[in-house]
């Protein structure tokens, strides 16, 4: 297609994509204290929020492979979603005990480690099962799903993801490092 009728597409979920970044930063900024007191939180934001963006897209380019093959409909589209969200759940474990090992290793706290293995664990299903189930509901409303699933799962992911963490931090503060 023409580059104006591609931007004409694309800028209105470019614009959402803002909105839904700035939302992400509003939650980290509700936790801003927590992080003033540990800085080390910090540093691993984005691990949460980067394999859970992952986790999100890699359910989401095998729903959108499917729809665009005519191996997906809506209809079988709840198994897929609950297939997606099981390997999530399955890979965010995997990756959620190594991150908590190389942070035990790397800052010895125990503490943070489990705030992040339970946060990532979260995080990488949520992502799955988001990733998953946005391009067959955008297909539903006759959106196209290749334009905005990605941007609607990353703004699940990272706001969840940093939620989740931080979240989690704050609860536990009084036993972190």
């Amino acid at each position: 297609s023409p580059v104006m009728q591609s931007v004409k597409k694309r800028l209105g979920w470019t614009v959402f994509n803002l909105g839904t970044a700035f939302f992400a930063a509003l939650v980290i900024g509700v936790f801003e204290r927590t992080i003033d007191e540990l800085v080390a939180l910090a540093i691993f934001m984005p691990v949460v929020a980067g394999l859970g963006g992952n986790s999100g897209s890699q359910s989401l380019t095998v729903v959108v492979r499917g729809i665009a093959l005519g191996e997906l409909e809506f209809s079988s589209g709840l198994r897929a979603v609950m297939k997606e969200t099981a390997v999530g759940l399955l890979v965010g474990t995997v990756a959620g005990l190594l991150t908590a090992g190389i942070v035990i290793l790397w800052k010895g706290d125990e503490w943070l480690g489990l705030v992040l293995f339970l946060s990532m664990l979260m995080n990488m299903a949520l992502g799955a099962l988001v990733g998953a189930s946005i391009p067959l509901l955008l297909k539903a409303f006759k959106l196209d799903p290749a334009l905005g699933s990605h941007i609607i799962v990353t703004a699940f992911t990272d706001s969840f993801g940093f939620f989740s963490f931080l979240g989690l931090a704050t609860l536990m503060f009084s036993l972190l490092g």
